[in-house]
């Protein structure tokens, strides 16, 4: 059986008789990079936060930053994105459960919750990694200088381990633009369900998802053009 391609299909028609099946796709993108960046955001914020808790020097905000570490990072993403769907609104009260599965977007909400507590365990171990690279004399000199304990973390530490950990929290950036795919389980019209609807209603499977995966290429390169011109513009000089 030959398969008859047709790359003239994404300027049809889809079925709602409005948008072509490349809109579809564009909404799609849409949905994925709001999605990705919304739980970027997140992520940055709990990471940073989590991983200076792992280096303080009270055992106790370490022993529980840890504990958000592995319950994150050790737990599929695909599961926890059903535990954030299926799940919690069964084990909240009825009516904030009702609440949450009435919700116009709860498909997108819970995607960007899921993968900001996600990938937010594997930035503070970055973020950590960053902080503990440094010279210890950074945190001493801090202290000499009259700074508390916070005022060093945000004006010595954090600044100096974050330009340090650029690169790879560049991969997580990517990471997490890809694994938003998984959103499609719980009902979220991003990128790859999208070629897959593509695909369903034209029945043109290779395009629809040579399509996509041209998309998903062209963000990761622009985003690793963009967080390449931060990286020389952040780095340290001597370490790079």
């Amino acid at each position: 059986m030959n398969y008859h391609w047709n790359w003239a299909i994404f300027r049809e028609l889809s079925p709602d008789g409005v948008h072509t099946y490349m809109d579809t796709l564009l909404a799609g993108l849409w949905w994925t990079l709001a999605s990705a960046l919304a739980a970027w955001a997140m992520a940055l914020l709990l990471g940073v936060a989590v991983g200076a808790a792992r280096t303080l020097p009270g055992a106790l905000p370490r022993r529980l930053a840890s504990a958000y570490v592995e319950l994150f990072r050790n737990i599929p993403l695909l599961v926890q994105m059903f535990l954030w769907f299926f799940v919690l609104p069964e084990l909240l009260p009825r009516s904030a459960g009702d609440w949450l599965k009435s919700l116009p977007d709860a498909p997108f909400f819970t995607a960007v919750t899921c993968l900001g507590f996600f990938t937010s365990a594997r930035v503070a171990v970055q973020v950590a990694a960053g902080i503990e690279a440094l010279s210890r004399g950074q945190k001493l000199a801090a202290t000499a200088l009259g700074l508390t304990l916070p005022q060093t973390y945000r004006f010595v530490l954090l600044p100096l381990g974050l330009r340090i950990v650029l690169p790879p929290l560049t991969s997580e950036f990517l990471n997490i633009i890809k694994n938003s795919s998984v959103a499609l389980t719980i009902g979220l019209m991003e990128l790859t369900a999208s070629a897959r609807a593509v695909q369903e209603f034209s029945f043109q499977v290779f395009e629809a998802f040579t399509a996509a995966t041209l998309i998903y290429v062209l963000v990761n390169l622009v985003v690793v053009a963009l967080m390449r011109q931060i990286e020389r513009r952040a780095a340290l000089p001597g370490r790079v």
